[in-house]
C-alpha cells in the first residue's frame, strides 16, 4: 500500500475506518500493531497524536478497562467516516478490509484474554488470567501452580483456551432450565 505521508486528515480517516471495520474498542498497543507494525497505514509517530485528536473532537471515546484504556468510533466518527471515507485511496480500504477479514479474530482474542504469572515467597507461582470485555472482566482467577513450567504453560495456552475454559465453567455453574 502507498502510504499518503503527512496527510493528517486521511490517517485520521484511514483509523476511523480500521475501527469500523474491526467493530470492537481497541487498545493502543492493539492500534499500533495493527496500523504500524503489522501494516504499513500510518506513520508510527503519529499515530499517537492521531488517537488524541480523535478522541478530543469526539470520534473516538475511550473505555477504562480494568486499568488498560480501550478506544471505540463514536456516532458522530461513523458519520464522519461516511461522509469522507472517499479522501482515503481506494487500494488502502481494500487492503485494511482483507486485512481485518483475515486477523479480526486474532486481534480480539489477543485483546480479551489476559495472563500473567509471578513467583510467591514460598518458591510456588501464582497465574492470574482475565477475560476482559469491554466494559469489565468477564472471568478472573488466579491459580497457584508448584513451578515456573506450569505457570509458563498455563501463560501460553490461555489465550487459545479460555473461551472454552469459560464456557465449561459456565455450564457447571449455572442451572439450565
Amino acid at each position: 500500500m502507498q502510504q499518503v505521508k503527512g496527510d493528517a486528515e486521511v490517517n485520521k480517516l484511514i483509523l476511523l475506518f480500521v475501527f469500523d471495520k474491526m467493530e470492537m474498542a481497541m487498545s493502543e498497543e492493539t492500534l499500533f500493531d495493527m496500523c504500524t507494525s503489522a501494516n504499513s497505514w500510518i506513520n508510527y509517530m503519529d499515530l499517537k497524536g492521531i488517537i488524541a485528536s480523535l478522541n478530543d473532537r469526539g470520534l473516538i471515546y475511550t473505555i477504562n478497562n480494568t486499568g488498560e484504556v480501550l478506544y471505540n468510533i463514536t456516532t458522530e466518527g461513523r458519520m464522519c467516516l461516511a461522509n469522507y471515507f472517499v479522501k482515503i485511496p481506494t487500494s488502502t480500504r481494500e487492503e485494511i478490509a482483507l486485512f481485518v477479514k483475515n486477523n479480526r479474530k486474532l486481534f480480539r482474542k489477543r485483546q480479551e484474554c489476559f495472563a500473567d504469572y509471578f513467583m510467591n515467597k514460598d518458591g510456588t507461582f501464582t497465574v492470574h488470567l482475565k477475560i476482559i470485555e469491554p466494559a469489565q472482566p468477564l472471568l478472573e482467577m488466579k491459580l497457584v501452580v508448584p513451578g515456573r513450567n506450569i505457570a509458563k504453560e498455563i501463560y501460553r495456552s490461555w489465550e487459545n483456551k479460555a473461551a472454552d475454559f469459560y464456557a465449561l465453567i459456565y455450564e457447571n455453574l449455572v442451572e439450565q432450565e
